[in-house]
């Protein structure tokens, strides 16, 4: 088994439909064909759309994560509960997208009891902090819930703008030590198909895959090349 496809195989969910590439359907399928041509194409994951434009996507065949969307947004406090019908049949995977505040362990104990699994945003126009991502990854781990995370993961490392870094967030699966892991500078981690390491710290294929399947789905984000494209620059991949 390979350490880097392990780490990173299938992680990039494309979400070009998405803001800030917003691009249309067509754009995005026609990207989205170029990156499952593209020499990195096991980096790819499943193609976001959101359930307003699911019709448009038509036969194309392709794995798909279905973002249930509203335009004006479920905001209104009295909403107590959330019904979605023709659900019966369905046995796939479902995330709920959660806000990093004071009430996440109370909300990622609600996920477990109802055999959801959870959701967090890293970037746009509230990003969370070392701290609190850190306080997510954790408290998904201690409840062993599959996470996936969306926005602000074009990079491989922090950014001075604030941004977290693609290779902070998996070490920080991999590893544990969270806020350490997602402070850690550009440079800190290598990967080759024998293991992922940090510093001292070393992961074999076979704890990076575990920590991939039990922990860590995905990333959404709106480019795919974007990403890989400073993987490569980095000699990652």
């Amino acid at each position: 088994m390979d350490a880097t496809r392990a780490l990173l195989g299938r992680l990039i969910d494309h979400a070009a439909l998405f803001p800030p590439a917003s691009m249309t359907m067509a754009e995005a399928l026609a990207e989205d064909r170029r990156a499952r041509e593209s020499e990195h194409a096991w980096m790819l994951g499943r193609f976001v759309c959101p359930s307003s434009k699911f019709a448009e996507l038509g036969p194309e065949p392709r794995a798909v994560s279905l973002v249930v969307d509203s335009e004006n947004g479920i905001t209104d406090d009295r909403i107590e509960s959330l019904e979605l019908r023709g659900l019966g049949q369905y046995s796939g995977e479902v995330y709920v997208e959660l806000p990093v505040d004071e009430s996440l362990d109370q909300r990622l104990d609600e996920l477990v009891v109802h055999g959801l699994r959870a959701k967090v945003r890293c970037g746009g126009a509230s990003v969370p902090t070392v701290d609190e991502l850190a306080h997510f990854i954790r408290g998904c781990r201690e409840r062993e819930l599959v996470f996936k995370a969306t926005a602000g993961l074009h990079h491989a490392y922090p950014t001075r703008a604030g941004e977290h870094g693609l290779l902070n967030v998996l070490a920080a699966v991999v590893f544990g030590e969270e806020e350490e892991a997602l402070a850690a500078p550009a440079g800190s981690f290598e990967l080759d198909a024998d293991s992922f390491r940090w510093g001292r710290r070393r992961a074999g294929a076979g704890v990076v895959s575990e920590a991939r399947g039990t922990l860590f789905r995905s990333i959404g984000s709106c480019s795919f090349f974007e990403p890989v494209g400073e993987l490569r620059a980095l000699g990652i991949v």
